[in-house]
């Protein structure tokens, strides 16, 4: 499940980059492939941070295209995350996507994240599989060492005597779907076989 990218960046700079606009509208699908009838799903951003806005952004344009409705569960701080949950659920909301970015990565949030998606019973899907390991029903997201690997090669080549902007900028071609069936089984939810069968790992 992924594809890559590359072209010429021009200049002296050189890089890789990141996908994870994308990726963001690629989580909705993966849900509506996941739960049978699903047609209303929250995501979770962080409006003060422009870093989550094109996440956003994207999400509302992939929804479009699947024929989810979908509704913003923006957090400000760390104070409004049960109140942007008991939302989600008066609106109608019956799953959940959270979008990568830095808050919600610390230790507190993530685990805040995942018990209230607990406590409301809605499946979510996450950036990281670390986010499952620790009770999260799935994640779909770029492999997070890749980018480090393809930077010791590029400056590898630049060190040997390559120009910068002769090295195409790149994408992450390498991407992973974990599944927490025993999350699954207590929120009374069976995943489709043919989804089972893209996972890269599943915790059973």
């Amino acid at each position: 499940m992924g594809w890559s990218i590359a072209w010429r960046p021009g200049g002296n700079v050189t890089g890789f980059y990141s996908t994870a606009d994308v990726l963001a509208g690629k989580r909705l699908q993966v849900l509506k492939e996941s739960i049978a009838k699903l047609s209303r799903v929250a995501v979770l951003w962080y409006g003060s941070s422009g870093s989550s806005e094109p996440q956003w952004t994207e999400s509302q344009r992939a929804a479009r295209q699947i024929g989810l409705q979908i509704h913003s569960m923006e957090i400000s701080s760390a104070n409004n995350y049960e109140g942007a949950f008991k939302d989600a659920i008066q609106t109608g909301t019956t799953a959940l996507a959270v979008v990568r970015h830095r808050q919600s990565q610390t230790p507190v949030n993530q685990k805040r994240i995942i018990e209230l998606a607990t406590k409301y019973g809605l499946p979510a899907i996450y950036y990281r599989e670390d986010f499952v390991e620790q009770g999260g029903l799935m994640s779909y997201g770029a492999d997070e060492l890749e980018p480090f690997k393809r930077l010791a090669s590029t400056i590898d080549k630049i060190l040997k005597g390559m120009k910068p902007a002769d090295i195409p900028v790149e994408q992450s071609s390498k991407f992973e779907f974990v599944i927490n069936l025993k999350t699954a089984k207590q929120l009374g939810l069976t995943i489709p076989p043919n989804v089972l069968a893209r996972a890269d790992r599943v915790i059973r």
